[in-house]
């Protein structure tokens, strides 16, 4: 058996992943459906339950395709204790990857997006179409952004914190672990860990938020 698993299927955004992989050559060998409810898996593919899973599906390499970073850490780790040891890292092949750049396991880089030179990417990270991440950027684990958003050159961003669409984020910046910044803002300072930051130039709005949709990564 090849391709590669899509662990969770209740995202919509389930279907730019798949579309990604069909771009690069590589099946989807399976969605599963790690929790009841939607199911978002394109109807030619198969899906299967996590007691479903047999060495052959164990073996192959899996992606998380679920925005919300607390959902796609939990299921990170129920696909490690189902026995998934191959975490795969994709970026869309209508990306243009720098030379100098790392990507962690578990990564996605949707279409149309342009990434910088020195940048590093942690594990598990979700960057949606059409964003354009600086030079020397570094995102920690389970970071998200979203389509359409601009990161400048040595901008940090912590662990679990989500960028909404169309934000900009100026140079040498940091965002703290679990932050969020909502879609359209234009960060001009700091943001702190945990805190929601609106508008043009972001103000914080909630210090507390505690992470996207109110759910922290640990």
């Amino acid at each position: 058996m090849s391709g590669v698993l899509l662990f969770g299927t209740g995202s919509p955004v389930l279907i730019d992943v798949e579309e990604s992989l069909h771009r690069a050559g590589l099946p989807v060998a399976a969605g599963i459906r790690n929790r009841p409810g939607a199911c978002h898996l394109p109807a030619d593919l198969p899906a299967r339950a996590v007691g479903d899973l047999d060495d052959a599906l164990r073996a192959l390499p899996f992606l998380v395709p679920l925005f919300t970073p607390a959902h796609r850490q939990v299921a990170a780790l129920e696909a490690a204790v189902a026995g998934l040891a191959h975490p795969f890292t994709l970026i869309d092949p209508s990306v243009p990857a720098p030379r100098r750049m790392e990507a962690g396991p578990g990564s996605y880089v949707n279409a149309g997006c342009s990434l910088g030179s020195g940048s590093v990417l942690g594990a598990f990270v979700f960057v949606n179409r059409g964003a354009s991440l600086g030079h020397h950027a570094r995102l920690g684990p389970f970071v998200s952004i979203g389509p359409g958003v601009v990161v400048a050159g040595h901008v940090t961003i912590g662990r679990g914190a989500v960028i909404g669409a169309g934000a900009t984020i100026l140079p040498e910046l940091t965002i703290g672990e679990n932050a969020v910044v909502g879609g359209g803002a234009v960060v001009t300072r700091d943001v702190p860990a945990g805190a929601l930051v609106l508008g043009n130039p972001a103000r914080i709005v909630r210090p507390d938020l505690g992470g996207y949709k109110g759910l922290a990564v640990s």
